[in-house]
Parts: C-alpha cells; structure tokens; sequence
C-alpha cells in the first residue's frame, strides 16, 4: 500500500543541476512531494500570491535578480505559516543572520548530506529548526556576545524599513509605491510587526519604535 504524501514542498534555486538533485531527493521520500521549482525568486513569490502554499520551501540566498532574503521576506509575509529552509552556499555572519531575522526556521550549506536535507524537512515540520552544526555554532556565539540583539523583537530588514515609513507618515499606499510591493504585501509586513512589537495601531507601533529606538 502506497504511503500518503504528508509533506509538500517547493525549491527555490536557480542551479539547474543542484535544482533536479532536491527534486528528485525530496520525491524519492515516501512522505514527501515537490509540487513545483523555480529558477527565480520574483517566480516564487507570484505563485504563492496565487497558490496554496507547501508545507515547505528549500530556499537559496544568490539570485541574479531579486535576492533569497527579500524573497522570504516576501513569502513569510504572505503565508506566515510557510517554514523556509535555506540551502546555501554562504556561511558567513551576514547571510546566516539576515535569513533568519527575514523569517527562514532553517540554515543548511549546499555540502549537507542527502539525509541530513531530508531529515531537516522533517523537523521543521514537527517544530525544529534545522542548521549543519557549523551554523548552530555561529547562531550561539552570536548571541552569547550580542545579548541584547534578543530585545530587538526580531524584526527583519524590510519590518524596519517599513516601520521607518509609517514613523514618517507613509500611508500603506505610499509604502507599496515606494517599496515596489503590493498593498497587500505592505498590509501583511505591518500585521507581522504589530505582532511582534505586541500593539494593535500604527500609532502604538511608531510610538514604541521611537520610545525604545528600534530604528
């Protein structure tokens, strides 16, 4: 008796080789479907405007177009639910760390082995938050020499821009033109930060960001 598929999943990679390899790893797995790969990330985040979102999304960093950070950022507004792992080449402070704070739950090096890529779908669907020990390591020594970053309600890059516009007065309508961005999009950035910055009003967010100095 065949196994049901419990786990969809879309690759974001513009390797044409490193893209079929994720492919067909991800459907050799019994409880694992990949429903659809896209070469770019302005591909990835019109589809999940108009489709149902997979359980998850193996996601690389450089893109000649728009880059993996603002895609998640991008997808994680859209579909908060959606988990996000990055499978990247890029080890360095930078990247691990603007992925995360734009919404990715995991950090993987393309040198990660079959079964850790595979297993690594799985946690994150059962709550994890999958990284090769050598990002792990980065991710607790940087903490533990930065403690106070963890006040800073993690928000991402594209949150604190738009929170610097609506301390400005930018209407929703005023950010979506200046951020080259849907309404919609602008709408979903600005749920996530009332979320994370506990207030319920534009007004609540721009006064905590000032009183705390967030931006």
């Amino acid at each position: 008796m065949k196994t049901k598929i419990s786990i969809s999943a879309w690759v974001v990679e513009d390797n044409a080789l490193f893209q079929k390899t994720l492919m067909s790893l991800i459907n050799d797995q019994k409880d694992m479907k990949c429903d659809r790969v896209f070469s770019t990330c302005e591909e990835a985040v019109e589809t999940v405007q108009n489709a149902a979102a997979p359980d998850v999304i193996l996601h690389d960093i450089g893109f000649s177009g728009m880059n993996g950070i603002s895609s998640v950022e991008m997808i994680k507004g859209l579909r908060p639910k959606v988990q996000i792992i990055m499978v990247t080449v890029f080890d360095d402070d930078e990247h691990i760390f603007d992925a995360l704070r734009a919404g990715a739950t995991g950090y993987l090096l393309k040198s990660s082995t079959e079964k850790i890529i595979v297993d690594s779908i799985r946690d994150v669907i059962a709550g994890g938050s999958p990284m090769n020990s050598s990002i792990a390591r980065k991710v607790v020594e940087y903490f533990s020499q930065n403690p106070k970053d963890s006040l800073e309600y993690s928000l991402s890059p594209r949150e604190k821009e738009i929170l610097e516009l609506v301390i400005r007065g930018f209407s929703n309508n005023m950010i979506s033109e200046k951020m080259l961005v849907s309404v919609h999009t602008v709408d979903a950035h600005l749920r996530k930060i009332y979320e994370k910055l506990q207030v319920h009003s534009r007004a609540e967010a721009a006064s905590k960001a000032l009183k705390e100095k967030l931006i």
